[in-house]
């Protein structure tokens, strides 16, 4: 089916992939004012733009957005990462520039601007689409028949007639599937930015054809940006006033933790930003005992330093995979912007992310009681898989020569894509809750 599409819309990067000649799948490539790309950033950015008309916003997406922020501070609006937010019910929308967006709105404005760049390489008409999704999306309290019923009402207002969706680790094991030379039970660890997802299934070859065998799945919410999240905890939280104090009757109090939470989510700072807990946060200043960290917290904030920030976290987290210590370098918070942080430390701090992501192991393997040697493959995908104490969890339970990664940022469209192609589809998606 040429003319279906596999889309993988990440947290952090998004692809999408159709099927070219024969079994062969084609990643859809853009070009973008930022220049050409067969992955996009899954950003946004909104400027008002006079020429369009009063009201008017210029959508960027991608690289794009990310140059249109760099390039107009303080008149872009940049938001990422926008799907941590489609399994929560507390996300009503935001305002952007005076106008409300919901999650249904940003997601479909995101796709449409992916549409535009692709030109034509999209395939037109467009007869079928297959998404990933998480088996457990991120969030304190994850609805996931919420988040289904938004995607569904996105695709459907960009006019896809045929919506299925898939769980994210069963694309990644269809497509690794593909190059198995014998019937095996595949194990896959997918890491995303806002989840874990693992997916156990018994794959078997008959008259030539791939016939799957789901025998369980697990997931958490828990992944990259929860490590992101602990480095600026201790990184950063410290030098802008977490765990300091403000005066009030006459009795010092502690500055609520709850705005460090907002903080070290990075890529919510710019909901953060229009919420009532930063107003108050803005006041509390002058009762402030170090006035000057509350000063500086503000700052970061008032001059969206969010995606600066993720990029030096990233690249010190990047670091910390390959040697044992690293130089944290974020220049906005002068002197205390610049750390040397060891890989022991760093381990130390998401101790309780990695349990996290070890019972959601032990959980897929208990439930269906499969012992370790009974998984004849083990496939990670996803940056998170990087990281040493991440590759450890699977190092220590199973042989390495039964582990394997590969296809990091496209194995869950291409597997989408593969599957979209199927005549009995129904046996690999999941339903959606109306």
């Amino acid at each position: 089916m040429a003319d279906a599409l596999g889309l993988d819309f990440g947290t952090t990067n998004t692809v999408l992939a159709r099927l070219g000649s024969g079994s062969d799948t084609a990643s859809i490539s853009f070009q973008t004012p930022a220049g050409p790309a067969d992955t996009m950033r899954t950003a946004l950015s909104f400027i008002k733009d006079a020429r369009l008309g009063a009201s008017a916003l210029s959508v960027e997406a991608g690289p794009a957005a990310i140059r249109a922020f760099i390039d107009n501070p303080g008149e872009c609006r940049f938001l990422q990462s926008i799907k941590t937010f489609a399994a929560s019910a507390l996300f009503q929308g935001t305002m952007v520039h005076g106008r409300k967006f919901e999650f249904e709105d940003l997601m479909e404005v995101f796709l449409k601007r992916l549409e535009a760049y692709a030109g034509d390489n999209w395939p037109s008409p467009v007869s079928r689409v297959v998404t990933g999704r998480p088996v457990r999306f991120a969030g304190s309290r994850p609805d996931a028949d919420l988040a289904m019923r938004r995607y569904s009402e996105a695709l459907t207002r960009r006019g896809f007639p045929e919506l299925h969706y898939v769980y994210e680790p069963v694309a990644a094991a269809f497509y690794f599937a593909q190059s198995l030379s014998q019937d095996a039970t595949v194990l896959v660890a997918d890491f995303g930015g806002g989840t874990t997802d693992y997916s156990l299934i018994r794959f078997e070859t008959h008259a030539g054809r791939i016939r799957a065998i789901p025998v369980g799945h697990s997931g958490v919410g828990v992944a990259g940006d929860q490590f992101d999240a602990r480095m600026i905890d201790n990184l950063v939280a410290p030098d802008i006033g977490k765990g300091s104090q403000f005066m009030s009757f006459g009795k010092k109090l502690d500055v609520p933790g709850s705005y460090y939470s907002s903080f070290s989510r990075w890529n919510q700072l710019s909901i953060f930003k229009t919420t009532k807990e930063y107003a108050d946060l803005k006041a509390l200043v002058r009762q402030a005992v170090e006035p000057e960290k509350l000063e500086l917290f503000i700052d970061l904030i008032e001059h969206d330093e969010g995606y600066a920030l993720n990029q030096a976290i990233s690249a010190t987290k990047l670091a910390l995979s390959a040697q044992e210590e690293a130089q944290f370098r974020f220049a906005p918070l002068g002197k205390a912007g610049v750390k040397t942080v060891r890989r022991h430390d760093f381990e130390g701090w998401i101790a309780a992310d990695l349990r996290r992501i070890e019972d959601a192991l032990d959980d897929v393997l208990v439930s269906t009681g499969t012992g370790a040697t009974e998984v004849d493959k083990v496939f990670l995908t996803g940056g998170t898989s990087f990281v040493p104490a991440v590759r450890r969890i699977f190092s220590d339970r199973f042989d390495a020569s039964r582990i394997e990664t590969g296809g990091e940022l496209i194995s869950i469209a291409h597997g989408l894509a593969l599957i979209a192609a199927r005549d009995d589809i129904d046996q690999w998606t999941v339903p959606v809750v109306g």
